[in-house]
Formats: structure tokens, C-alpha cells, sequence
């Protein structure tokens, strides 16, 4: 997903000193605005880069203050900014297999019963919950058909969701440079990705049949999920890390509620799943406990 990862402090009346006045209020309110419509927590310690990242959108826009800009954003005329303020304050950085003992845990340990539930005409659902510009989800994919090479054949989906729909556009596109695909192993480029010639030289596009595996929509984890029946496996990586603890905790309790009884969720090496309805299933990964409601 989509995180924000600031730094400086504020002072007692000015946040941060520079080219527009930045106030404490400024920064409380901008904060509030964006725990508000993501459930990003940006504590004091944040405002510089709040700064830095948002100057950029005050000069884009013409004004003169941060007061200008939370007036803007805070008004029903500032939803198209309000928007621009979410891509300016999350940061995605996402790269493909990353962390890799997951990819493996998922080819050795819960794929070879899904793969034949699908072949026997059931229904299989993956969920990258926070996909940023797409490494994950096709990291997925590329790990599915490297053991099931006919998924697409099949009842298997994988929804890649995440706020910001600047990224998503870049994941559907699907295509990526030559130092973004080097940790895909050569034998599923060859397979499975083919070549494109960019603007910027040679590009790598996700093929076909893994493309055809993934659907990104856009997507607020702390808003409501329209999603019908329930995930198999789930990965939600160094995302909730950029949620307050009482977040965290609805979240975890939320995906329990829409796993598979058998279900996975896969979470980031410095996350843990505090939530009674998860309990864990290895390093950094966690089943549905007996008993979780239902949704």
C-alpha cells in the first residue's frame, strides 16, 4: 500500500520555517484530514516533510499559506486536491519478491491444495491489499503459474487494491524498466513477461496470462470493502505499520473475518497480527483462528 514516511518537529507556533508559513494548526489539520481518509497516523515528528511534499502542491496551485491550502482541502471544492494531498503524503515503495520467504512459503505451503481444489472447478481468490504500482500482485501470479501454468484457465483471481489511483495506474500498465525486473528469476521473464521498447529504452510487460490473473481497483482499507465471498490467501506488507494501534486491530480483525477457513494472511517483517481471530502460521504469516465471525 500506499504509506507516508515523514520527518522533522513542529514548534510551538511554526511547524516548520520556509517559503510558505506552516503552522502547528496547519500540520494537526492536514494530519487529521489524512488519518481521516486513510488512516495514516502522522505524528508531530512528521511535519517537515509534510512540508517539503506539500510546498510543491501550494506552488503547483497558486497559493500563498499552508492556511490557504487547509481551507482548500477541507471544502467540498478541494476534492480533487484532497486527492493530490493522499498521493503527495504516501509513499510506495514496493519491488517484486520482495521478501521473498513469503513467495516460497506460498508455492510450498498453500498452493499445491488450492491448485487442485481449481482443478476441480472451485472457486480461488488471492487479495494484495495495499499493491502499490503492481510488483506484488505479479509476483503472486508469477508464483502461481510457475506451479499452475493454466490458472488463467481457471476460477483464480487476484484483486490488487490500493488507495492511490496513480499507482494503480502504473500497475495496470504493467510494464517496468530493466532495474526494476532484475529480482524476477530469468526463467519466468522468459516465460512470462516480454519486451517493449520505451521512451526510455527497453521495457519489460507482464504477460498475458499473468495480467489476465489480476484486477486492480482502487480501494480504502479503513472505508468499505464491496468484495463478495471470502480470500484464500491475503497479503497486506508494510502497510499497517502507518496505522495507529486501534487501526491495526480493526484491520486484522477485518481481514480474519473475509479469509477462507484455510485462509493465509501475509503481513510485513516488522508487523504483528494482534487480533484474536488470527493466530500465527510461520514467520510473518497467520491463519484464521476457529471460530472468526463472519462478515
Amino acid at each position: 500500500m500506499s504509506a507516508a514516511s515523514r520527518s522533522g518537529a513542529p514548534g510551538q507556533d511554526s511547524a516548520v520555517g520556509g517559503e510558505f508559513a506552516f503552522t502547528d494548526a496547519d500540520f494537526k489539520q492536514i494530519a487529521a484530514i489524512l488519518y481521516a481518509d486513510s488512516g495514516i497516523h502522522l505524528p508531530d515528528t512528521k511535519a517537515t516533510l509534510v512540508y517539503s511534499r506539500l510546498a510543491k502542491r501550494l506552488r503547483a496551485i497558486g497559493l500563498r499559506s499552508f492556511k490557504e491550502y487547509c481551507a482548500l482541502v477541507s471544502g467540498a471544492e478541494g476534492i480533487g486536491e484532497r486527492q493530490a494531498m493522499l498521493t503527495a503524503l504516501t509513499t510506495n515503495v514496493t519491488r517484486f519478491f520482495r521478501e521473498p520467504h513469503h513467495f516460497e512459503h506460498l508455492k510450498a505451503q498453500v498452493l499445491p491444495p488450492l491448485i487442485e481444489k481449481a482443478r476441480r472447478g472451485g472457486r480461488i481468490r488471492f487479495w494484495s491489499a495495499g499493491c502499490s504500482t503492481g510488483q506484488e500482485p505479479y509476483s503472486m501470479a508469477l508464483t502461481l503459474l510457475s506451479a499452475f501454468p493454466t490458472a488463467a484457465d481457471h476460477d483464480v483471481k487476484i484483486l490488487a487494491s490500493d488507495i492511490d489511483t496513480n499507482v494503480l495506474a502504473e500497475a495496470e500498465a504493467g510494464e517496468y524498466g530493466q532495474d526494476v525486473i532484475g529480482a524476477i528469476p530469468a526463467d519466468m521473464r522468459g516465460r512470462w513477461l516480454e519486451t517493449v521498447k520505451g521512451s526510455d529504452g527497453l521495457r519489460w510487460r507482464i504477460g498475458a496470462q499473468a495480467r489476465a490473473l489480476v484486477a486492480f481497483r482502487e480501494l480504502n482499507l479503513i472505508g468499505n470493502w464491496p468484495m463478495r465471498g471470502r480470500f484464500d490467501v491475503i497479503f497486506c506488507r508494510n502497510v499497517a505499520i502507518y496505522f495507529d494501534d486501534p487501526t491495526q486491530e480493526r484491520l486484522w480483525d477485518r481481514f480474519a473475518n473475509v479469509l477462507t477457513e484455510q485462509g493465509r494472511l501475509y503481513v510485513g517483517h516488522s508487523e504483528r497480527v494482534q487480533s484474536a481471530l488470527c493466530v500465527p502460521d510461520g514467520l510473518t504469516t497467520y491463519r484464521r483462528a476457529g471460530g472468526a465471525a463472519s462478515v
